[in-house]
């Protein structure tokens, strides 16, 4: 009897594989109609369960907290169940008359999901869904000190599924995850596409993988409370993210920015949300705490409580502490608390104006954030604005939480839990992934109509030399004639002959600059009334082409909540501002 763990993982990824690949044959034959019903049976029953997964997580890992964590399954298996309703990703997605083209959705294929253990089960939830909706099976590759609350999420979330109708072993789970079986799931010629969420290691080797990967960054997520800010509502809303599940989302809070005038009115507002101020001794004794020698996470601290976190550094604080902060004097290597921290720790930068203030926000992105998340308190627009186009990051939060905005809790981004963080972070978008980006786009393109001009004769010596020698004679009767011209070989007449055989080879007709008869020469003409603006239009759909012709053609393009939107076709459209956000 095999006996060896890593060969017993590797063939059950390796079965778990074939498997979801033969139901996804069976499955690519559903309607969009059947798969929603299925998604939506799947996502009623990761909401019946929400607590008990959020519970398990807790239980498994030692990470976060179980109210957080069900916020967040609620997050996979409500808000984003919703946003998904109505979206179209399977059969035709849209008809083009006057392009003549039709384009139709195609599953990508088996889906391999890698989980964290960060949060295990509503991560689950998450690709799960997304990953049906776009007419795909999945296979599960859970972490190893998550494997039982992610199994659990997914043998619930199948069952619904089954009883919906879809296809035996539409989800599969691996038991027996281990690396050598991981690396399997990615590289099985089965495979189709790669979600990938965890550290650097398993995204890298995801990218590596030769299949199609979808990968995230790390998240350093700078916040500047800028002047025209309210501190006191602003530093409460810092705290509230920050202290969302110990920070183990990795878009939470890493640090507050603000003007060293505002100081005093920030320590106050942090310690009337239950925040602990370290002092500068405490303060030294997190930095080494937090980060270890090779300068990453110390996974005993990973969404750890407040408490506890104080409690491993030596010293002690209230029971009720939402938050730990620290005062830092730089960013880099020589500040460790400047980096990524995944727990309930926030470093706090005092600076002397507005300009510094954008300094150190930019390179704390720089410092391990570049393309995630940023944060901006502010009610000047200006402000807002210029916070934006600088930032190296892709979501660019304003007064709101930076978890619970970042996946679309309280703004209207795309609710997800996997956060792209484009190609200055390595990685394939810099969207929110959704079911979006699981799908291939086919296209049926028919003749245009428009017959292609016939291949230009060629132009032989004979014939030239004819042309030229009427034109000389023409040009001759009205005194035009030049002296010493040669009608066979050169002169004027040659050279009107060369110009205007090259335009009918070209299939152009020579344009007159003269006025039109009768018209005197600048005067202005007659002008019709400007035409009505078109109605807005909010399209359904929008591929790497449709924003070409727009740009090509100056024109706007109006999408709603429901719009599919391609990473091509939105990395592009950011580049020359052609999507408008309208509503229906």
């Amino acid at each position: 009897m095999l006996q060896d763990q890593d060969l017993l993982s590797l063939q059950e990824t390796r079965t778990k594989v074939q498997l979801a690949w033969e139901a996804g044959q069976r499955f690519s034959t559903f309607t969009q109609e059947q798969v929603d019903e299925i998604v939506e049976r799947m996502a009623a029953t990761g909401r019946e369960h929400a607590q008990k997964l959020a519970e398990m997580a807790v239980e498994e890992t030692g990470y976060g907290n179980a109210r957080d964590k069900y916020a967040k399954n609620m997050l996979s298996a409500d808000v984003l169940a919703r946003a998904m309703r109505g979206m179209k990703t399977i059969g035709v997605l849209r008809e083009i008359p006057d392009q003549k083209v039709v384009e139709i959705g195609v599953p990508a294929g088996v889906v391999a999901a890698i989980l964290p253990t960060t949060n295990p089960t509503s991560t689950a939830i998450y690709k799960i869904l997304i990953s049906l909706k776009a007419g795909n099976a999945i296979v599960l590759s859970p972490h190893p000190r998550a494997k039982n609350c992610t199994c659990v999420t997914a043998d619930v979330l199948y069952k619904a599924a089954i009883a919906a109708g879809a296809p035996e072993n539409i989800v599969q789970c691996i038991q027996n995850p281990t690396m050598e079986a991981t690396n399997a799931l990615m590289r099985h010629e089965r495979t189709g596409v790669i979600l990938s969420t965890g550290g650097h290691g398993i995204v890298k080797a995801a990218y590596s993988s030769g299949k199609p990967a979808f990968g995230v960054g790390p998240g350093n997520v700078p916040v500047y409370i800028e002047q025209s800010a309210d501190v006191a509502q602003s530093v409460a809303s810092v705290v509230s993210g920050k202290s969302f599940d110990y920070g183990t989302v990795c878009s939470s809070e890493q640090a507050i920015v603000i003007t060293a005038d505002k100081r005093d009115a920030v320590l106050a507002a942090l310690r009337a949300n239950r925040a602990y101020i370290c002092d500068e001794n405490q303060a030294k004794i997190l930095a080494k705490l937090l980060l270890t020698p090779n300068w990453t996470v110390n996974p005993k601290c990973v969404g750890q409580s407040p408490v506890k976190i104080a409690q491993m550094g030596g010293f002690d604080v209230p029971a009720e502490t939402s938050i730990l902060a620290a005062e830092v004097a730089g960013v880099g290597k020589q500040h460790p608390l400047s980096a990524e921290k995944l727990s309930p720790v926030l470093a706090l930068f005092f600076v002397p104006d507005h300009q510094a203030a954008l300094e150190t926000c930019e390179a704390i992105l720089r410092f391990g954030g570049l393309g995630h998340t940023c944060v901006i308190y502010s009610n000047d627009e200006a402000r807002v604005r210029e916070y934006g186009l600088r930032m190296p990051a892709f979501r660019v939060l304003v007064n709101t939480p930076a978890p619970q905005g970042s996946v679309g809790i309280t703004t209207n981004v795309f609710p997800s839990m996997t956060l792209g963080c484009g190609a200055i972070a390595g990685n394939i978008t810099s969207d929110n992934i959704g079911p979006q980006h699981l799908i291939n786009i086919k296209r049926i393109a028919y003749n245009h109509g428009r017959a292609a001009p016939p291949p230009a004769a060629p132009v032989t010596a004979a014939v030239r030399a004819s042309v030229s020698a009427a034109v000389e004679k023409y040009l001759a009767q009205r005194g035009f004639s030049a002296p010493g011209a040669n009608p066979a070989g050169g002169g004027p007449a040659a050279d009107v002959v060369d110009r205007f055989l090259a335009g009918k080879a070209q299939g152009t007709t020579a344009r007159s600059s003269c006025a039109a008869p009768g018209a005197a020469v600048g005067a202005p003409q007659p002008s019709s009334p400007p035409p009505p603006a078109p109605p807005v239009h909010i399209v359904d759909f929008v591929c790497e082409n449709d924003v070409r012709a727009a740009i090509a053609n100056l024109k706007k393009i109006y999408i709603g909540p429901k719009t599919i939107v391609t990473p091509a076709a939105r990395e592009l459209a950011g580049q020359h501002d052609v999507l408008v956000e309208a509503r229906r």
